[in-house]
C-alpha cells in the first residue's frame, strides 16, 4: 500500500470547513541592506499575530531541497499532489484559467510579451508589464495576423498584464518541449526542442513552434515596448486525480490571476468569478461560506513586488492582507493555513528554492507561543520543516477527517 491509498483508506468524511490562504512568493531572506528583515517581519500585521498565538508555524519545501519551483508545482504540492510526479505545463494552466475549453491533443504555451534589442536580445522579459488593455491590443494584432500554421489551428488570448496563451490544436502534436525563453535579460530567445528527442510528435510540435515564431515576430517587429514574445510550460493536459475524490473535501477556489485558476480548474474546483480585491475575496468567501468544505484563496502580489525587488510594496500588499483577515475570520473555519507557494526574495527578484513559511490553525493545532507570523518565528515552530504536499494533509488531521491507523 502506498501513501495515498494508507490516507484514503483513513479517511473520514465530515462536516468541516477548511481555508488554505496563499500569499504568491511569502517567503523571502533577512538581509544587511534591510536590516536583517524580511517583508513579513518588516510589516504590520495585528490579525495575523493575534492568529499566530494560538496557531502552529513551520517552514515548507515546495519541491525539493536546493530546487526553485514554478507556480504550477508550488500550487500542485499545495493542494497535494506530488509536484515531482504530476508535472503540468504552465501553458495549460494558463488557458484553462482563461476560460478556453481544451480539446484532447492540444498543446498550450504561457506566453509574455518582451522587449527585443536590434539583435534580438532580450531586455526586458515583461515589456515594462505592459497593462492588460495594451495585451489585448496586441494579441487581436496576432489573432487578426495567424489564424493557421500550416494546417494547424492557433488560437492566442491575453491575460493580465504582459502574459497570454496560446494553443496550438491539430493532430499529431505534443508536449512537454524547452522554453523559449532564456529567464533572464541579456540573452536571445532559445529555440524550443522536445524533452525526449527521439518522440516524433515533440519534433513536429517544435517545429511548428519555430514556424509561429517566424509568423509572428514581423507582426510586433513595430511595436514599443512589447516587439517580442517569451513561452514557456509548453505541453499538453495531463491526468489528474480530482480534489473532491482525493480528499472528500468539496472545494471552490478564489483567484484573480487567470494561472491560479486554471491550476484549481485543474484539479476540480469551482472557480467563483468575480473578486478583484483580497477585501473582496474575503467578503466573497464568507458569501459562500456553506456552499464549499474547502477554500483556496490566492493573493498575487507579493510574489509581484518581490520579482520587482520592491521590499517596500512587498510589505505593503502583506499589511493590506492583513487589514481584510477580519473578514474571513469572522466565519471561524475550523482548519486555516496561511504560506505561500515558493519564496520570492526581493534580493534575487525571482523565485527561490528557500522553505516558505507557513502557519496552521485549528482547535488542534495547539499554540507554538510564538507572538509573530514570520520567516524567524516559523523556524522555531512545532510543525518544522516539511515537504509542502503534506500540508493538504496535516489541514485533513486537524479537522479530525482520518481515522487511526493500526490496532
Amino acid at each position: 500500500m502506498n501513501l495515498d491509498e494508507l490516507y484514503s483508506e483513513l479517511t473520514l468524511k465530515t462536516k468541516t470547513k477548511i481555508a488554505l490562504l496563499v500569499m504568491d512568493g511569502l517567503g523571502d531572506i533577512a538581509t544587511k541592506e534591510q536590516g536583517y528583515l524580511t517583508p513579513l517581519e518588516a510589516a504590520y500585521t495585528p490579525n495575523l499575530d493575534r492568529l499566530s498565538k494560538d496557531s502552529a508555524q513551520g517552514r515548507m519545501i515546495p519541491a525539493a531541497p536546493g530546487i526553485t519551483p514554478g507556480s504550477g508545482p508550488g500550487h500542485l504540492a499545495l493542494f497535494g499532489y506530488d509536484p515531482l510526479e504530476f508535472q503540468v505545463g504552465r501553458g495549460v494552466i494558463e488557458a484553462l484559467g482563461l476560460g478556453l475549453e481544451l480539446k484532447p491533443g492540444d498543446v498550450c504555451a504561457r506566453a509574455n510579451f518582451a522587449t527585443l534589442d536590434a539583435k534580438g536580445i532580450v531586455t526586458d522579459r515583461r515589456a515594462g508589464r505592459i497593462p492588460t488593455e495594451t495585451c489585448e491590443k496586441l494579441v487581436a494584432l496576432l489573432t487578426a495576423k495567424i489564424k493557421k500554421i500550416g494546417d494547424t489551428q492557433v488560437i492566442i488570448k491575453a491575460g493580465k498584464e504582459h502574459r497570454f496563451v496560446v494553443v496550438f490544436r491539430g493532430k499529431g502534436l505534443e508536449g512537454p518541449l524547452t522554453d523559449a525563453d532564456p529567464n533572464r535579460e541579456g540573452f536571445p530567445i532559445p529555440t524550443v526542442k522536445p524533452r525526449d528527442a527521439k518522440n516524433l510528435k515533440q519534433k513536429k510540435t517544435a517545429k511548428l513552434i519555430a514556424d509561429f515564431y517566424k509568423a509572428a515576430l514581423p507582426v510586433l517587429a513595430k511595436e514599443k515596448p512589447a516587439n517580442g514574445f517569451l513561452m514557456r510550460g509548453i505541453a499538453h493536459q495531463p491526468h489528474i486525480p480530482l480534489f473532491e475524490d482525493r480528499y472528500q473535501l468539496k472545494p471552490a477556489c478564489l483567484a484573480v490571476y487567470p494561472m491560479y485558476k486554471g491550476l484549481a480548474q485543474l484539479v476540480g474546483m469551482t472557480k467563483i468569478e468575480g473578486p478583484q480585491t483580497i477585501k473582496e475575496q474575503f467578503e466573497r468567501y464568507a458569501a459562500e461560506y456553506d456552499n464549499y468544505d474547502f477554500f483556496f484563496i490566492h493573493f498575487k502580489y507579493t510574489d509581484k513586488y518581490g520579482e520587482d525587488g520592491n521590499f517596500a510594496a512587498k510589505k505593503k500588499a502583506i499589511e493590506e492582507f492583513d487589514a481584510a483577515l477580519p473578514i474571513l475570520l469572522k466565519k471561524k473555519p475550523d482548519v486555516l493555513a496561511i504560506t505561500g507557494d515558493h519564496s520570492t526574495p526581493c534580493a534575487l527578484k525571482g523565485h527561490s528554492w528557500h522553505p516558505q513559511p507557513v502557519l496552521l490553525h485549528s482547535a488542534s493545532s495547539g499554540s507554538d507561543k510564538l507572538e509573530r507570523f514570520t520567516e524567524t518565528g516559523a523556524n522555531s515552530g512545532s510543525l518544522g520543516i516539511f515537504p509542502a504536499k503534506f500540508l493538504i494533509r496535516l489541514m485533513q488531521a486537524n479537522a479530525k477527517m482520518f481515522d487511526k491507523f493500526g490496532a
